[in-house]
């Protein structure tokens, strides 16, 4: 009867600890081939859930936040959300691109709204992905900005360098393509270059033969690296612009001296803009949470932003919290602050795009600086 008794309670107690918790499910990279952004955005979004949960969580309701690295691979990452809908996970907190494409039929069908790190412009539509959503400007948008950039700049031909995933051909194909016709700037070659690449040579090369006046490079840190010293070796003239997966100072590490010159786009505020609210808060969190980090990557900044505006949409569902609850929040989104972060958040039923602003940076003597103002894509 005792034993009895005890299993009752301990049910009991599960059970009352569940109903007073929101369950969240994320995949991360700790381990792939997108590591070395992955695990600074993963540690955004798990301070920004202690920090939520440090006050009140929401309403009054503990977030229980599920993070499972799924190492990048796609098998991996469904295999995963099989889990975390087994664990009534009621919203969930995506990664690459490849594997949240592979997601959105299951997700639209299950209704779990999932909040992704891919900005592929495959997930903007609230019509064909209606339970898709992404914090930041689409690839295909800084892809636009850049090419926008280059005109202004009186720049006439334009190259993509480009990783062979979904991640890396998302801002090309058509869309970048389609971007360069239209402003008049020819597309004159196309690089694929490893994620993991030490080596690009042939690469940069090929690139020196096209006369490129501009690149744009959809890649991450250690990519990005190889490619600039690569071009630096081999005497290039060309002007690198990266999207924002390439551009915070971890590259200025890698890179060295090649990094000089290297602009970038990017729809987030950088850890040294201390004018900016959420900034700030930012660097209190740290000052509490990790005393012995000096500086954020970028990349822990748009983990933070993308969870702080997920979380902020469950936390205005009224009544029960369900995943079509959730959706029709982060729908009903207009101009939401996040503290600077980003430019303010809109989402509509049909477009599942949060912002739709970035600027150009530049890396100058180990410093960034933005060399133009906002600029905002249709």
């Amino acid at each position: 009867m005792k034993k009895l008794l005890l299993v009752t309670m301990m049910l009991f107690a599960v059970t009352v600890f569940a109903a007073d918790t929101i369950k969240i499910g994320a995949l991360v990279d700790l381990s792939g081939g997108t590591a070395d952004v992955g695990k600074p955005y993963a540690d955004g979004i798990k301070d920004c859930v202690r920090w939520f949960n440090e006050n009140g969580g929401i309403n009054g309701k503990q977030i229980d936040l599920i993070a499972v690295d799924y190492g990048y691979k796609i098998p991996n990452a469904l295999a995963t959300y099989k889990e975390f809908k087994m664990k009534g996970v009621v919203a969930i907190h995506g990664w690459g691109t490849g594997d949240t494409e592979a997601l959105t039929k299951f997700v639209a069908q299950d209704k779990i709204p999932y909040v992704s790190a891919s900005y592929s412009e495959h997930l903007a539509d609230g019509d064909k992905t209606p339970y898709n959503f992404f914090v930041g400007a689409s690839y295909s948008d800084q892809t636009e900005a850049a090419i926008k950039f280059i005109k202004d700049n009186k720049g006439k031909s334009v190259a993509f360098i480009y990783n062979d995933t979904g991640f890396g051909r998302s801002p090309f194909f058509p869309d970048g393509e389609n971007a360069a016709k239209k402003l008049g700037v020819a597309l004159v070659d196309k690089q694929v270059v490893d994620l993991k690449a030490l080596d690009a040579t042939a690469q940069m090369l090929n690139l020196k033969k096209s006369g490129a006046e501009y690149a744009i490079v959809q890649e991450t840190y250690m990519a990005t690296s190889t490619i600039l010293k690569d071009a630096k070796k081999n005497g290039l003239t060309t002007k690198f612009i990266g999207l924002n997966w390439t551009f915070d100072k971890p590259l200025m590490k890698l890179a060295g001296d090649a990094a000089d010159g290297f602009y970038g786009v990017s729809p987030f505020a950088f850890w040294d803009e201390t004018n900016v609210e959420g900034i700030k808060l930012i660097r209190e969190i740290n000052k509490k949470y990790h005393p012995e980090v000096k500086e954020r990557e970028i990349n822990y900044i748009q983990g933070f932003s993308s969870m702080y505006v997920l979380l902020s949409a469950i936390k205005n569902v009224k009544g029960e919290v369900t995943g079509e609850a959730i959706k029709n929040s982060l729908e009903s989104m207009k101009n939401f602050n996040t503290m600077g972060l980003t430019p303010p958040v809109t989402f509509t039923k049909s477009v599942h795009k949060g912002v739709k602003a970035a600027k150009v940076y530049k890396m100058e003597k180990g410093e960034i600086k933005p060399v133009t103002g906002v600029i905002t894509l249709e």
